[in-house]
């Protein structure tokens, strides 16, 4: 579905990503991990379109898309989430969803100054839908709320149920965690296995490894711009290339 080839990303004479190359194949969750500064959310930007290889290509479904605008690219059926959280504070948590539906739209603007059925009709829908994701994050409750109101993890909830409103085939997920309790983070996994039963393909970053191991089928990692590893869960955390440039950081940081 989504193919890197030798994607490289230079700030001039700094090398944020070099020579990446790997597949994410339809139906599969993918994990992208490595130390702080590794590249991983420049990755994400060039995939998105928010940010353009300065060598290497991007393919999604046999189509070249590293020259694309973002929202083309979300039009072919790409969708993200921000490491830091770009919801609208003062507006409501069903408004921000409903903002991620704005493609789904048919109603002419014409129709919406003269409040013509038709648009208030299509306006009852996209409030239907919007609240069905709303209802299957857990976060029913706080619908009518300001984003601003809603704590840290609830707000990264928000992200993700407006990534989907575009109905996306894949999936780009940045820290989605970050905020989370255990118990958040457990139903959080469940939750994008969830999607992956339903077709879903998802690409996601994330430090937590006990996330990684739950949710994902491949993990990719990265260490200074550069691959230093693809594989199983499994595999990854005994690679003693990662654990000396990844997991042991970790374990030493936690200590």
């Amino acid at each position: 579905m989504l193919v890197l080839n030798q994607v490289s990303r230079y700030f001039g004479g700094l090398s944020a990503v070099n020579k990446i190359s790997f597949e994410v194949q339809s139906g599969q969750i993918v994990g992208l991990i490595g130390p702080n500064g590794a590249g991983k959310t420049t990755l994400i930007n060039l995939i998105s379109g928010l940010d353009r290889p300065t060598h290497g290509t991007v393919q999604f479904i046999g189509k070249p898309i590293q020259h694309l605008m973002p929202h083309h690219i979300n039009q072919l059926g790409i969708a993200r989430t921000y490491q830091n959280i770009r919801l609208f504070a003062d507006m409501t948590v069903i408004e921000n969803v409903i903002v991620g539906m704005h493609t789904q739209g048919k109603a002419s603007l014409l129709n919406a100054m003269l409040m013509l059925p038709s648009y208030w009709a299509e306006e009852k829908w996209l409030r239907a839908e919007a609240q069905k994701l709303i209802d299957r994050l857990g976060l029913k409750e706080f619908s009518r709320s300001p984003a601003a109101a809603l704590s840290y993890g609830a707000q990264r909830r928000v992200e993700i149920a407006r990534a989907l409103a575009t109905h996306p085939r894949l999936l780009l997920l940045d820290e989605p965690a970050a905020g989370m309790n255990a118990i958040e983070t457990a139903i959080l996994g469940e939750f994008i296995l969830n999607l992956r039963s339903e077709g879903l393909t998802v690409l996601v970053i994330e430090h937590d490894m006990a996330f990684i191991t739950q949710v994902c089928d491949q993990v990719v990692v990265l260490n200074f711009g550069e691959l230093i590893a693809h594989g199983t869960p499994d595999q990854i955390k005994t690679d003693p290339v990662v654990v000396e440039a990844y997991l042991g950081a970790q374990e030493g940081e936690n200590a």
